[in-house]
Parts: C-alpha cells; structure tokens; sequence
C-alpha cells in the first residue's frame, strides 16, 4: 500500500491539541446528526414531494444506488457515488421519483388503488420469497425484507402503489395506435435501396507518380505541423520488475514430469484424419432420396441448401472426425474432397454430406513437443517463484529499501522510462495494463509498493519527474516526417484526381474506363460494404439517381455513382412483418411521449418540492 512519510511519524499530542481535536468531533457528529445522514432516519426524512406524497431520503439514497450499480455494471467497473454524480444519474434517480410520486399523488386523488387479493397474488408470484418447493415461502419473506431493513407493512404497502401506478400508466399509455402516414413514411424511407459503382482510388490511380520530397519540403512540413511531431507531457519513472519470462529458463525440468504432461495431452498432439463437412438434413428418407437423385442429374448442392430455405453457413459441422459422425463417418470418410455422401443416417434425419475439405492426420512426437511443454513447466515454476517474493518486495519497502536496494539485494531488473498517462509505449512493461495503472495513478510524495502483474509478474514503481511536452528534433523525427509527408502529398493528388474523374463521367465517359469499379447492386440504409468509412451509405442516399459524388475520409477516396434507387417492396411476409413492426414502434413512442407529457402535467398540477439540502446530505453519505 502506498505510504506517505507522515504516516511513519508518531507525533505527540499536547492536552490543549486533544481537547481541540474531541471538540471538533462532537460539533461534527452534531452537525451530521441534524441531518440524519448515517441512517437517513434523522431530522431531515424527506429530499422532497409531490402534492400530498413525500419522497424520502431513503427512497432517493436507494434509487440513486441502483442507478449506481447500474452504469458501473454497463462500464464493467465500479464507480463512486462523486463520479456518478458528474455522470448525472443523481437527476436521473429523482426524476424517476418524481414521477413516480406524482403518479401515487393522481392515484390517491382519484381514488384509485387495488385490492388486498391483487398484492397478495403479485407477492406471491415474487422469485425472491419462494422457498425450496417453488412456492411462496413466508420466511423466505421475512428474511428478504430484513436484509433491505423494511416492515412487512411497509413493503406491500409500496407494492399496491407499484401496481396501483402500473393500472394508471396503463389506462394512459394504452389504446396508440401510429397513424398510418407516418408508418408508410418510415416504411418507404427504410425499405428503400440503392444500387451504386464505386472507384477507389489509390497510387496507381494517379497519372503522375508522387515525386520523392526534398529536404526543405521535408523541413517545411516539419515545421508547419510541429505539433505532429511533439511529445506529449509525460512521467519520467524508475521501475524495479522480475518478469517470469526474464527467470523462467532458469528453473529445472522433469523429464518424468513431461511425459506425464505429454501422455495426458495426448489428444492435442495427436490429431486423427479429420473433414470439413456440410450436412443437409431431409424431413424423410423419401425427400432425401429424391434430393440426391435431382444431385446426380445435375442440380448443384448450392440449390439444394437454397430449396430447404438455409445457407451454407447453417449447415456447415466444421472439422469433424469420423467419431464424430456417428453411423455416418464411414460413409463420409470415404468420399473425395468436393464429393457428396449420403443420404446416410444422422441424429437429426436422413442427410446429404458434403466434404468440402480433406485434414491429414497430424501427430506432435513427444521429442518435437518436449520445449513447449518444458517452457510451460518453467514458466509455471517461475510464476511461482515470484508470488513468493511479492511479500519480501512489500517488506523492503516498507522498511525504507529503495528501488535500487531491490535492484541489488532481492534481483529485480532496475529501469526508467517517460510514460505518457493513458497511452501504451513501447516498453514491454507498459504493455501489462496494472503497469499503466499504477503509473498513471503514481504521485511524487507516493512510496512504492508491489505490484502484480498479469502474467504473475511483479513490479514496484517511483515518480522522478515531469518531463513537459516538447518537439522531437528533426533529425530524429526524420522517418515520420517523410511518411506523415508522403500520406499528405498522396491524400492531395487522390482528391484531384478524383475531381477530375467526377468531370470525366458527368461529361458522359463510363466509370469503368478509369480504373476498376466496385458495383453494389442494392444495399439498404443500414448495409455494409467492406472497408469504407461510415459516411459512404449516409451520402448515397442523398444522392439522385445518376448522381456522381467524390467521397473523402482519411485513408479513403473514391468516386461514386448512384445507378439505381429502389422503392421498398410492399408484397410478401418480409415487408409485412416490417410493416407491423414499424407500426408497434411508433405506437409505443406516442405513448410514450404521451406518458411523459401526462406525468409533467401532473407534476406541474401537484407541486413539486425539492430539498437541496437534504438531497446533498444522502450524496455526501454514500461511499
């Protein structure tokens, strides 16, 4: 654990100092304790209300906690309470319990609750009270509530409002229905496709080859974008690390140990014939029969997958031996590659096997085997090494040792390097990322401490220095200039060539007569052409129909023409079904939209309060 020096420093303390410190307590717990921020049970029991229904500072500490434990689960990591409130989800958990409150004060206003029958029937139907035998357990119950510190009373008194507000919400946001204008509008704006020629450009493209840069262009360049060529601020830091790769040859092999290891893995060394398989499974033996029959007359077994409605990647068994295949293998294993077996039986049906590749059997001798096995013994053995002087490395430093008393006396490997917050170096160290934490998070007063490596590796570090942003120079920057240089010269070229190309086929010449062209006959909005950058759909879609458009991203240039626009197809399952879809969507973002508006008026009707105060106090509480 980092240490500072004044944590090693045992001070004494004068009456006067104790009397003073007991004093600044007592006026401390005071004052919190007028808050009631410990239990939010104090004097302060509400951060708000609505109308006639109050929101505790115990409804707002949960919320806030679950709006928490929410994002840190989306983010992969744990965050704080200070962080979540940069993030603002402290809004987002009071205005989820402002509109609940004002839901509960409608409901009471109007009268309108549920019945005893109706809680009882949703606890009972709750996962969390059910004991061993599926049902409702009322231990199971008691223990729930005592562990989130509510009354029984308490608990099902919130679960008729949660319902009571479910009925309200319901008779608000039911019976939408999205006007049929706006449906056909989304349909046709979605459904709509567009086919296109595209010319990528590269250097080959250009009429005239890039001439080589001199040296003032060179120096130019450098000197117009410095700040390509400046390191950023960085943290000179020294370093101690042992590294089980570093030890790891030095630590003794069992021969006896790898050919146990060897004989147990055996399956890995010694692979059998295998086949890459494609299986096409028949409902019966009459329709396999008549598939094979229409095979060997000369339908391709590409038809045969399209006629059963499937695709080559549904039916494909990958590598398989003839163990594999059951009763199957023999048969399958005795056709050529590119040949088709069958039908022959499988556990799905009867069934046509296609071999689309033949796998020799492979076998990994023991003596061919021997170092990678040893280098795992090793590496193992070194790992271990070092998790066992993990604790003597804390021990140095706790006692005072520096990095370099480490260096000398316990082996580790001393070194310094920049290191640059949030970026990967090219150390080796700096590619375990509890290095990069550690060095990110490091400050000057901070004292080493141990720290484990992914790999079981362990490494201590100090912060020197800061070494403030400054220019490469010249001459060692030389390579990156050139190539930063060459990329610029050659983005420029390619986009007037590219202008020139656009003039060429708006004057009528073809696409096809300045280079090769990559024809798209139809894609939709949200389609995908391999290596293009995201703005290329966007653009085509707003372009007419024999439109030409030059598209320019970095490290892409190319000329498009826009060949066909397609309408949405209105017939058959696929378009229905979109269709309808689109109709439920919408459907649900006017009641939506609906319930927001409805939930603000009555917000706005009640009155709404809110203590700032007390609403800080639960923030300033929680970890």
């Amino acid at each position: 654990m980092a240490k500072t020096q004044d944590d090693d420093v045992k001070r004494p303390k004068s009456k006067l100092t104790e009397t003073a410190v007991w004093l600044l307590m007592a006026m401390l717990i005071l004052g919190l304790g007028g808050f009631g921020v410990t239990s939010f049970s104090g004097g302060v029991t509400k951060v708000g209300g609505v109308g006639d229904i109050e929101i505790t500072t115990d409804d707002y500490a949960r919320a806030l906690q679950q709006q928490i434990a929410t994002f840190s689960q989306q983010v992969g990591q744990q965050i704080s309470t200070q962080e979540a409130l940069a993030f603002g989800l402290d809004r987002g958990a009071l205005q989820g319990l402002i509109t609940r409150a004002a839901l509960d004060n409608e409901a009471a206003r109007i009268g309108l609750s549920v019945g005893d029958e109706v809680v009882a029937t949703e606890l009972m139907a709750m996962d969390a009270f059910k004991g061993v035998s599926g049902t409702f357990d009322r231990e199971a119950y008691r223990f729930q509530l005592d562990r989130i510190n509510q009354s029984e009373a308490e608990f099902e008194t919130g679960l008729r409002r949660d319902v009571t507000r479910e009925v309200l919400q319901g008779a608000v946001t039911g019976g939408f229905a999205a006007p049929a204008a706006l449906t056909d509008t989304l349909f046709a704006w979605i459904g709509e496709r567009r086919g296109f020629s595209m010319l990528r450009l590269g250097e080959g493209d250009l009429t005239t080859p890039l001439a080589a840069p001199t040296d003032d262009a060179l120096k130019a360049h450098y000197d117009a974008n410095i700040d390509r060529f400046t390191k950023p601020e960085s943290k000179r830091i020294t370093y101690v690390s042992l590294l089980p790769e570093a030890i790891a040859k030095d630590q003794p092999v069992d021969d006896a140990l790898l050919q146990t290891m060897y004989q147990d893995r055996l399956s890995e060394f010694v692979l059998p014939e295998r086949r890459l398989v494609e299986r096409l499974i028949y409902p019966d033996q009459a329709a396999a029969d008549a598939a094979k029959a229409a095979l060997d007359a000369g339908k391709s077994f590409e038809d045969l997958v399209a006629d059963r409605g499937l695709t080559l990647e549904a039916i494909d068994l990958g590598d398989v031996t003839a163990a594999d295949l059951g009763a199957a293998g023999e048969g399958v294993f005795a056709v050529a590659e590119g040949g088709v077996a069958g039908p022959l039986a499988s556990d799905l049906g009867p069934a046509l096997f296609r071999v689309v590749g033949v796998l020799a059997a492979e076998e990994t001798t023991f003596d061919e085997a021997r170092e990678t096995l040893a280098i795992e013994i090793q590496t193992d053995a070194a790992r271990r090494l070092i998790a066992d002087k993990v604790e003597e490395i804390d021990d140095l430093l706790a006692g005072g040792a520096t990095l370099e008393d480490l260096a000398r006396d316990a082996g580790l490997d001393l070194a310094t390097l920049d290191h640059v917050p949030g970026q990967q170096g090219d150390a080796v160290i700096e590619g375990y990322p509890a290095f990069r934490a550690a060095a990110d998070a490091v400050l000057e007063d901070d004292f080493p401490e141990a720290v484990v490596l992914e790999d079981g590796g362990v490494v201590a570090l100090r912060f020197d220095e800061t070494v403030p942003a400054a220019p490469i120079p010249f001459d060692q920057a030389l390579d990156a200039v050139t190539a930063d240089w060459q990329a610029e010269t050659l983005a420029k070229a390619l986009s007037a060539r590219a202008i020139e190309i656009k003039s060429g086929i708006e004057a009528g010449a073809a696409i096809g007569t300045f280079g090769i062209v990559d024809v798209t006959p139809a894609t939709a909005r949200d389609g995908f052409v391999a290596d293009t950058p995201a703005s290329l759909l966007p653009a085509v879609f707003e372009m007419a129909a024999g439109d030409v458009r030059v598209i320019e991203e970095p490290g892409f240039i190319a000329v498009v023409v826009l060949d066909t626009i397609q309408p949405a197809a209105t017939d058959g399952d696929e378009a229905l079904a979109l269709k309808d879809a689109l109709a439920a969507q919408a459907a649900q973002a006017i009641a939506a939209d609906a319930f927001t508006a409805f939930s603000a008026a009555l917000t706005a009707e009640a009155g709404i309060t809110l203590d700032e105060a007390a609403i800080n106090a639960v923030n300033t509480s929680l970890p």
